[in-house]
């Protein structure tokens, strides 16, 4: 600086905002407050580690120079000159930092060149110095087997050694570590993978040689027979449904309506009183889906999603017991508008067909649909699923009396599975292709009303001869030439051997005696 133009002290302090400055390119920036800046006691002098300022500057008139050599935090200079639009050879270096102990040794270099070339006295040098700033030397630990770990190769210790002493650190080697002594002017130095990367650079990168990676692999455990959750996701995206996410808390007065007798747990501090409970059933949240979507023109809407439900269990350490299940909701048309087919409303039917599919995905056989009263469900069209002996999950249409409250506009069907109890499905096993005809037989039988189809048709998979592979309900009549409270059953029997063709006194045998069961256990009789 030009020591005629500095007013008092030179103090170092943080820019007053929108200070102006004149740079020595001639050009005035604003400066902002978080800027450091050399001053005296007038003005800014220039901007700390970053540029100099043109009125303070030395010319060809200046008789007195100040000498300035300073140590400034990296924090403090990084970004600074970028947010004025500058890059100086002073912010390059100050960004990255300075040795903090070559200042005064700058000073008395400079203060010598300039004695030799221009004469003159040197003044005392005053030191101002915030030691909590100034960095201190930092030992970090180098060990042997993170080094070779890390380059993949052996490098011999008295090697290892040398290169950290040629780096201008203090090294000692013990069991095994290196305990490194880093200069204070090492900012890029502060971790062990730091040491490690200066050896190589040292040691030459083209001395590593190229080996690849060894990895031993090891199968996940995982068991086939287990029902995996994203296995049914994809069965009903596959089924046009999509995934929903919903709020696992709910409004109490909505789900106590659709579960009575069920007590939900609520939230000490909930989100709003409409979001107090938690869901005993992800039914709730997802028919809250469907009215949204309802009231916004989208009369077809199939959902399904998965998650816990969270049923109160004073045997639970909790007090609640947290199940996973996986639940749909359908409602509208079967399928979209279309002028190749008529438009049909999904019904109960449909949706069974759909759990049906998803319990096949699950690997489940043996399962039955009961007739059943729910709470949330419409008395005729509601059904309890079984596998094996187990309860799994619910199946029907919304109640009428709810679709108000829900904010439903026409039949809305859903269903929901426990996943867990759906158990270990049953793995497929080859067997033997028959090399011999099949043959297809139908019947029509004649039942009382209130009897259950799946009944009849699990009683004739049960009693039936090896021979049968094939078994459909194809039509299903009452009326002209049935007896009033009858229904006329049409099933087609397919039975074929792997041994041999079957002659027709086989097949009539096998099929007298699935009449002669039906008749013992549901009074059914041959149709005329």
């Amino acid at each position: 600086f030009d020591n005629d133009k500095v007013v008092g002290d030179v103090i170092v302090r943080l820019a007053n905002d929108a200070e102006k400055l004149t740079l020595l390119d001639g050009n005035e920036v604003s400066l902002q407050s978080n800027t450091l800046v050399i001053a005296d006691s007038d003005k800014a002098l220039a901007m700390a580690g970053i540029f100099g300022g043109l009125e303070s500057g030395v010319t060809a008139e200046t008789k007195d120079i100040f000498l300035e050599s300073a140590f400034f935090d990296p924090d403090l200079i990084m970004g600074k000159a970028r947010q004025y639009g500058l890059h100086t050879d002073a912010s390059h270096r100050y960004e990255r930092g300075v040795d903090p102990q070559l200042q005064k040794v700058a000073m008395e270099r400079a203060s010598s060149l300039l004695l030799e070339i221009v004469g003159g006295e040197a003044g005392p040098i005053v030191e101002a110095v915030a030691e909590s700033h100034v960095p201190l030397s930092r030992s970090v630990t180098l060990r042997h087997s993170r080094l070779t770990k890390v380059l993949g190769i052996e490098i011999a210790s008295d090697k290892v050694t040398d290169i950290i002493e040629r780096l201008g650190f203090g090294v000692s080697f013990d069991s095994q570590a290196w305990q490194v002594s880093v200069p204070p002017y090492r900012f890029d130095i502060s971790i062990e993978e730091d040491l490690i990367e200066e050896v190589a650079r040292v040691y030459g990168y083209n001395s590593i040689p190229h080996i690849a990676p060894v990895a031993s692999l090891q199968m996940s455990k995982h068991q086939e027979q287990k029902v995996q959750l994203s296995e049914l996701k994809s069965s009903l995206v596959e089924s046009d449904y999509q995934e929903a996410i919903t709020y696992s808390f709910i409004d109490p007065k909505v789900q106590s309506a659709l579960y009575p007798d069920v007590q939900g747990l609520a939230l000490p501090h909930p989100i709003s009183s409409e979001m107090s409970t938690m869901r005993v059933s992800l039914w709730t949240g997802l028919l809250q889906a469907v009215s949204y979507n309802q009231k916004r023109q989208q009369p077809r809407v199939r959902l399904f999603e998965s998650g816990l439900r969270f049923i109160p269990d004073t045997t639970e350490k909790t007090g609640v017991k947290q199940e996973l299940v996986i639940s749909g909701v359908v409602a509208g048309p079967v399928t979209d508008e279309s002028w190749d087919n008529t438009t049909k409303a999904v019904d109960f039917y449909d949706v069974k067909a759909d759990v049906e599919n998803l319990l096949d995905t699950a690997g489940v056989t043996d399962f039955r649909f009961e007739l059943c009263a729910h709470s949330a469900l419409h008395p005729g069209q509601s059904a309890a699923i079984f596998v094996e002996e187990s309860l799994v999950g619910y199946l029907g249409a919304v109640h009428p009396q709810f679709e108000k409250l829900l904010g439903l506009h026409g039949r809305t069907f859903v269903f929901e599975l426990e996943t867990v109890a759906l158990g270990l499905k049953k793995l497929p096993v080859a067997e033997e292709i028959s090399k011999f005809p099949a043959n297809r037989r139908d019947i029509a039988i004649v039942v009382d009303n209130d009897k259950v189809v799946g009944d009849i048709l699990n009683c004739i998979e049960k009693s039936s001869a090896n021979q049968l592979v094939g078994l459909n309900l194809f039509d299903v009549y009452t009326g002209s030439g049935i007896a009033e409270g009858k229904k006329s059953l049409a099933i087609s029997l397919t039975l074929q051997d792997k041994t041999r063709t079957l002659e027709e006194n086989d097949i009539q045998a096998a099929v007298d005696d699935i009449l002669a069961v039906l008749s013992d256990k549901f009074e059914a009789s041959l149709r005329d």
